[in-house]
């Protein structure tokens, strides 16, 4: 097998499960509990927060575990919302649809949305941002990078265009932490979402960078967890997991994106050398360092990606979260993909662990696959009369 679907998620490391392991085995307590078992296990959730706060340049009191990068998401856009007295939210046509849907959300129940445009790379406009902001605007969100193209946002001049205005910024950094260097200091944003499972770490736990000073309210009412923030017992052996998934990722980023440019430029150039009629969708030069998202046209996406499936080789066409969905990506096409082109895509999303073989091989398997599956449509049969 061969698994370029790292976007989607990553195989959880050795070694991050053998830190997590004595918490599922005989460290069970609870964290909240008074005796000796519980406070171990707060000595552990809090040695953890100080990791994960270290790798994002922020305070310790400024990181709250949740349970996915996707709670995370709806927790900034709701609860900023909520908190603050405008009814205006601000976000990009690009985004998660962690994001999206809680707009959606808001804008069902009284708030106006503006969805920011992208140019034909994924890449917001400073300017367009400037203009959208009002007086009752509550919240900006936009994405540090986005999921299935790669493009990498300028976010700091986007949150800083925000903070002069007074407007609080949140960034979905889910699939950025850990990739590319993410400090918010650096960006200047007051709330920022990120994943374990996205670097290494176990499924079912995020958490949200919250700058202090920002007003939020609670998604999750109940007990007092992360300071009356968040109720629900922590799962201690999933935020140990991320705590180490985030050292490891920031101790081998240097490393680790070297290999990750040279395996995705070596892709996409034999991939434009060796298949007519496709487009890179995304930046060519601002986009992490693993992701290469190609529409193939004439061809259905989800056909090939079955057909690359039969041969060993696992990819995605685009967000793991509409897999299975007959709709064309929302981000190809406000990138200005129209829908026939936007259904042939493949998004190939690598690992360190990935090689050049790899790379190689699902080169030479792909342009046979995509020929017969274009031998096959009655468009491509009249472009090549």
């Amino acid at each position: 097998m061969i698994y370029v679907d790292n976007a989607a998620t990553t195989p959880l490391k050795p070694e991050v499960l053998e830190k997590m392991t004595p918490y599922l085995t005989e460290r069970f307590g609870n964290p909240s509990s008074i005796y000796k078992s519980g406070r171990d296990a707060k000595v552990a959730v809090n040695t953890a927060r100080a990791a994960v706060a270290e790798s994002l340049g922020a305070e310790e009191h400024e990181i709250y575990f949740t349970g996915s990068g996707s709670e995370a998401d709806n927790w900034a856009v709701k609860g900023v919302a909520h908190a603050g007295k405008g009814k205006h939210i601000i976000t990009s046509a690009v985004e998660h649809h962690a994001v999206l849907h809680a707009a959606g959300f808001l804008e069902r129940n009284g708030y106006e949305v503006t969805y920011l445009p992208v140019d034909g790379d994924g890449l917001v406009d400073p300017d367009d941002l400037r203009t959208a902001i009002r007086g009752d605007t509550a919240l900006v969100s936009v994405m540090t990078a986005n999921n299935e193209i790669g493009t990498v946002q300028p976010i700091a001049a986007l949150a800083a265009i925000a903070r002069e205005r007074r407007v609080p910024f949140h960034t979905d950094a889910v699939q950025a932490f850990g990739q590319i260097p993410v400090d918010v200091g650096a960006l200047g944003v007051d709330l920022l979402s990120v994943s374990a499972h996205k670097l290494g770490g176990p499924k079912g736990v995020g958490a949200l960078y919250i700058r202090k000073g920002t007003k939020i309210s609670p998604l999750i009412h109940g007990g007092a967890q992360e300071n009356g923030k968040r109720a629900s017992t922590e799962n201690v052996a999933g935020i140990v997991g991320f705590a180490h998934a985030s050292e490891l990722a920031m101790k081998g980023m240097n490393k680790n994106t070297a290999i990750l440019l040279a395996l995705r430029d070596d892709y996409i150039k034999k991939v434009r050398e060796s298949v007519p009629y496709c487009r890179l969708n995304g930046h060519p030069t601002k986009r992490l360092p693993g992701n290469a998202n190609f529409s193939f046209e004439f061809i259905e996406g989800e056909s090939l990606l079955l057909m690359l499936d039969m041969k060993g080789i696992e990819a995605s066409s685009g967000s793991a979260c509409t897999s299975g969905s007959l709709d064309p990506s929302h981000v190809l096409l406000a990138i200005g993909l129209p829908h026939d082109i936007a259904h042939g895509s493949l998004r190939v999303s690598l690992s360190a662990d990935n090689t050049q073989e790899d790379v190689d091989t699902i080169v030479a398997e792909l342009r046979p696959i995509v020929q017969r599956l274009r031998d096959m449509s009655p468009l491509y049969e009249g472009i090549k009369k």
